[in-house]
């Protein structure tokens, strides 16, 4: 008997009403590994997933592997200069070409049999495929995906068809433009693996501020839960954001509450007293302050578990500065102590769903941006529900 109900899909919609009249989604929606295998296609296969920043391959023969559900892909900036993003899998037997990453690469060579291929995925040797009848090298290049770039950031999606990624943010791009984030400087940070929780608890919690005060006690305080402004929802928005006022100037994510690298020179003393928190679902989440820009790519493992890559921005200033390591550290100290306190609670949470008792709480008006995020994927839920799936006079499925 499939979880895929239409008794399910039903009672969704409680989920997605003004926040002051919404709660939590079906638990059922967070634990299942048969939901979480229908999301794989109806989220993840139709939606734009970020796969890093186009500084991470500044150069031609430049290249990294990354996976997102179960998918090894290829990030590659070829000979032309052109960021692209492949399928890792050869076209012969299926072993995945590359893993890790390169620098002045020509070609991926599949360790199995030699295949090769070319940075842009056209196949160019085939050893030993002489004698194959009617064998066309042109037919067998690694899949390759649409791309697009917005503010440095990479995005792929394996669906033809969806809708190009940017008109639906450009309303952040106003709110983005004296970071100048395409020519900010990337930092590496820190990659987390088999983190017992939904995807979705981690997106939830990310841009939660109901419990910043709460949770995160005095290292919040220069960011009050009440001081949020919410974006209005329509269902063409690609991203789910809010605006985060600050007590004083230049609030940062580290022990000193106040930023300790260089705040982004182009910004206006009002934006230095505000943040700014982005999910572009399903995989990017922004934490967006004075001198800095934290973000995570969440990456589910399955129904229960997730992996995170935490990377940074900062205005290139901040890299001459001799103590730069000294600051980037203290100021990464200061995302992790905030990060310990989520990975409690996220984890706590991910238990609490799978109880009998998992609750469909209702949310504070402190948590505007949870019902978005509900509509967000509602709107996916139901364009991929399965048909047919329909209730006989006994109730049964038919």
């Amino acid at each position: 008997m499939t979880v895929l109900t239409p008794e399910l899909l039903d009672s969704l919609e409680p989920s997605t009403r003004d926040v002051n009249e919404a709660c939590l989604l079906p638990p059922l929606l967070y634990t299942s590994e048969e939901f979480f295998a229908f999301e794989k296609d109806a989220v993840y296969g139709h939606s734009w997933l970020c796969v890093g920043r186009e500084a991470q391959v500044p150069e031609p023969g430049d290249w990294y592997a990354f996976d997102i559900v179960d998918e090894p892909l290829l990030v590659t900036r070829d000979k032309t200069g052109t960021v692209r993003v492949l399928s890792a899998v050869c076209q012969h037997r299926g072993m995945v070409v590359a893993e890790g990453s390169g620098r002045d690469c020509t070609k991926f060579t599949c360790p199995y049999h030699h295949w090769s291929y070319a940075l842009d995925g056209r196949l160019l040797g085939a050893p030993a495929m002489e004698k194959a009848v009617g064998f066309d090298k042109a037919c067998h290049s690694l899949a390759a995906l649409r791309t697009e770039t917005w503010q440095g950031f990479v995005f792929a999606t394996f669906d033809p068809d969806v809708a190009p990624l940017a008109p639906t943010l450009t309303e952040l791009d106003p709110f983005l433009e004296h970071y100048e984030l395409p020519t900010s400087t990337y930092r590496a940070g820190k990659r987390l693996t088999d983190l017992p929780w939904n995807w979705k608890v981690m997106l939830e919690n990310f841009n939660d501020p109901y419990h910043a005060s709460r949770l995160h006690g005095p290292l919040q305080t220069f960011a009050p839960s009440g001081m949020s402004d919410f974006f209005d929802w329509r269902d063409d928005l690609g991203h789910i954001s809010r605006v985060q006022h600050f007590t004083d100037l230049d609030g940062s994510f580290n022990p000193t509450k106040r930023a300790i690298l260089p705040v982004f020179p182009s910004l206006t003393e009002d934006e230095r007293r505000r943040g700014l928190f982005v999910l572009v679902p399903p995989t990017l989440a922004l934490a967006i302050v004075p001198d800095e820009v934290a973000y995570f790519i969440v990456k589910p493992q399955g129904a229960n578990t997730i992996s995170i890559d935490i990377d940074y921005c900062f205005d290139p200033s901040a890299v001459e500065d001799p103590m730069f390591e000294y600051l980037f550290a203290a100021a990464e100290a200061g995302v992790d102590n905030f990060n310990v306190q989520d990975v409690y609670a996220d984890t706590m949470v991910q238990r609490g769903l799978r109880s009998r008792f998992g609750p469909r709480g209702r949310y504070s008006w402190q948590e505007g941006t949870l019902p978005q995020f509900n509509r967000w994927l509602v709107q996916r839920y139901r364009a991929a529900w399965p048909s047919g799936l329909v209730t006989t006079n006994q109730g049964e499925m038919a």
